[in-house]
């Protein structure tokens, strides 16, 4: 298993605030890296900067190599990296099916017609209720079906890597399951690597092969999931056990 993705020493600032302070992390191809941490700890910020969407004042972000600070944000959706945000953000005044094919405009052109009607089908199978409702306007969904539109949005272009922000957020526990579910067969049947933030710890940590704690700004605490849902601190402030050292 080779390195995909790689952050080294990265600062992100808002003015003379940094909500990133030279962070470090590692996600191997095919895994799932979880973000666990408090409400601004950094994690959105986090995503926002591998994404593109905020500017990087020190450090490197590479995938495969590749220096991403080099690429707008449209490029490196471009080259396989999709961010699903927190708050699903779609398009309320379009249908599902037409958020769905604004979700392969960056691979549109690139592959045949017949494999992007095959992404589409494979996101229809991942979430039926989304072919039941495809002319629907994305506006009228329930919140978990539009988490689910979200992340079906990001996976049409079969990305290299998928960054999801708090896809449980708002949702009712049935709904929080399902979601899970379905990140753990993408995972599974389809080797799609996922970088998780996550404010389920229980459930981001039972998924995961890896896990970062970050705590305000910095990485306080990495190691395999396994190990994390084991750690005492870890166990206090996130899992609702321990004792908090």
């Amino acid at each position: 298993m080779s390195t995909l993705l790689a952050i080294e020493n990265l600062t992100v600032a808002y003015g003379a605030v940094e909500a990133l302070k030279n962070v470090s992390l590692e996600i191997q191809d095919g895994d799932v890296v979880a973000v666990l941490g408090a409400n601004g700890a950094g994690k959105t910020t986090l995503l926002k900067a591998i994404s593109g969407l905020v500017p990087i004042k020190t450090g490197s972000i590479t995938l495969k190599g590749a220096d991403l600070s080099q690429y707008p944000a449209f490029r490196l959706a471009e080259m396989g990296i999709m961010h699903i945000p927190e708050g699903r953000r779609v398009f309320a005044t379009l249908s599902v099916e037409e958020n769905l094919n604004l979700g392969a405009w960056s691979v549109r052109g690139k592959i045949a017609p017949q494999e992007l009607q095959k992404n589409l089908d494979w996101v229809y199978q991942l979430f039926p209720i989304l072919k039941d409702r495809k002319k629907q306007l994305a506006g009228t969904l329930s919140g978990g079906e539009q988490q689910m539109l979200a992340i079906g949005r990001g996976l049409v272009s079969r990305p290299r890597i998928l960054l999801l922000d708090e896809p449980s957020l708002g949702l009712a526990p049935i709904l929080v399951s399902e979601i899970f579910s379905v990140i753990r067969k993408i995972h599974a049947e389809e080797g799609v690597t996922i970088l998780l933030v996550e404010q389920n710890a229980r459930k981001a940590l039972g998924l995961a092969d890896y896990g970062y704690i970050l705590e305000t700004g910095r990485i306080a605490l990495h190691d395999a999931a396994a190990q994390l849902r084991e750690n005492e601190h870890v166990k206090a402030a996130y899992l609702g056990g321990g004792k908090l050292r």
